[in-house]
């Protein structure tokens, strides 16, 4: 496959971009030089190789969850510019139209 003004241009289209002719052809020369990449990678002979599903071996050390009350209720409400014994007050905001 290669890349030229019409495939360009058919994708700045898309993604709603416009390129003058220079970079229109800096970007044919950039998207052919990585399909040629893409190409090379093709010809690696890849029998008997597993896929990668991970970077390393390593596992996760997952830490058990603690349940703390870091704060109380009362201390929560304490700063609150308007409450109603237990919960924040606020203003309305739907419409009831």
């Amino acid at each position: 496959m290669k890349v030229n003004e019409q495939l360009i241009g058919h994708l700045a289209h898309l993604s709603r971009l416009q390129f003058d002719s220079a970079a229109e052809q800096e970007m044919i020369k950039d998207l052919n030089r990585i399909l040629g990449f893409v190409e090379k990678l093709d010809e690696v002979d890849t029998t008997g190789v597993e896929p990668l599903i991970y970077m390393t071996d390593d596992t996760n050390n997952l830490r058990e969850d603690q349940i703390i009350q870091s704060i109380t209720q009362d201390e929560a409400l304490k700063n609150a510019p308007r409450k109603d014994s237990d919960y924040f007050r606020v203003p309305r905001f739907i419409d009831q139209d």
